[in-house]
């Protein structure tokens, strides 16, 4: 299956603001926004841009210029700043050691299934250590390239975490890992891998589909019990459910207890903005729409009480693509998430 870039047209008139460039725990990191800290911002927001499949962090310049501009345009609070924060995921950009793991089982790449996912779980988990660490890098004890002017302490007290395609998926997985991450725009990426994954295999015509018509698929060479085990452990719906093909939703009194004690461990209190082309053939919605149909409707009914945001917006006409609509929300969204880091109130109501 072809592969075009998902922000080959996103370019948008937004100037440019300062870039630092820094190694962090071995990772090459390009840090945005920096010079335009206010002066007294005590607290920082930060943004995490994670970049699509075939891409590499270059590909989020624009997006954080636009998203940084806004806000700078804004008058924000002179206690609070923003930055965004872009590295290459694994074996992408100065990152690269196999190609052809970076492909699907069309471009001939058996183990695709287990290479992107890895490619996923290890992106997380470098946001993860990175979380832990940047902030140190960053402000130091008054004296990284970030310090305040009168050498006061600045905290990262917020994170947001953006990604696109590839960067969706990793967005995903992030704000179902981290309690640290709070908000986050999913573009064109799937909170359900393994059966995103099992329609590319219906699509790709492989024989450990077809010949079952894809009852044997998962736990065949081509999609590992050990994969099917990790995504178990990682992967949003497979965390809630498992691999069912069902229809997802609490079965019973007892499984609604389970559900809301997982949504509560794991997504209490968060903010999801989901952005999806309605003509997508490489992560089609129709994948998502069972998951996303059982978020929304726990997050305004039975879960109503995990102050859960979730916004599902689905644009028709666009395909894979980061188009200049979901842009412009996906900044607004972005924006207000800032704005709610220093109100009491974090959450508003989920909307279907």
């Amino acid at each position: 299956m072809a592969v075009t870039n998902p922000l080959a047209n996103s370019s948008s008139a937004a100037s440019g603001v300062s870039q630092e460039a820094l190694v962090i725990a071995g990772l090459k990191v390009d840090v945005y926004g920096l010079a335009e800290l206010p002066a007294a911002a005590s607290k920082i927001s930060c943004l995490w841009l994670h970049h699509p499949r075939l891409c590499a962090k270059e590909d989020m310049a624009d997006i954080a210029n636009q998203i940084l501009s806004a806000y700078h345009q804004q008058s924000p609070s002179s206690a609070r700043g923003l930055i965004a924060v872009a590295f290459d995921q694994r074996n992408h950009g100065s990152r690269l050691v196999d190609a052809r793991a970076n492909e699907d089982w069309r471009s001939g790449n058996k183990t695709h299934a287990q290479d992107m996912f890895g490619t996923i779980t290890g992106t997380v988990v470098d946001t993860m250590n990175l979380l832990d660490l940047i902030e140190g890098h960053l402000f130091g004890a008054g004296d990284g390239p970030g310090a305040m002017p009168d050498g006061g302490k600045r905290r990262i007290d917020h994170n947001l975490i953006l990604g696109v395609s590839l960067g969706g998926h990793t967005a995903w997985q992030l704000l179902f890992a981290d309690p640290r991450v709070t908000a986050g725009v999913i573009v064109i990426g799937c909170p359900d891998y393994m059966h995103l994954l099992k329609d590319r295999a219906r699509l790709s015509k492989l024989p450990t589909f077809v010949e079952s018509a894809g009852d044997s698929f998962f736990g065949s060479k081509d999609f590992p019990d050990a994969l099917v085990d990790a995504c178990n452990k990682y992967h949003p719906r497979s965390i809630l459910f498992k691999h069912q093909d069902h229809a997802i939703s609490p079965s019973s009194a007892k499984d609604s207890e389970r559900l809301h004690a997982l949504l509560k461990s794991r997504v209490s209190g968060k903010r999801f903005q989901v952005l999806s082309g309605r003509e997508d053939k490489l992560v089609p919605y129709r994948i998502s729409e069972p998951f996303m149909q059982f978020f929304k409707t726990a997050a305004s009914t039975w879960y109503a009480d995990g102050g859960l945001y979730v916004k599902d917006n689905v644009y028709p006409g666009v395909g894979h693509e980061f188009s200049a609509e979901m842009r412009k929300d996906a900044v607004r969204f972005v924006l207000d998430s800032v704005a709610l880091a220093d109100s009491k109130e974090h959450t508003t109501p989920s909307k279907i």
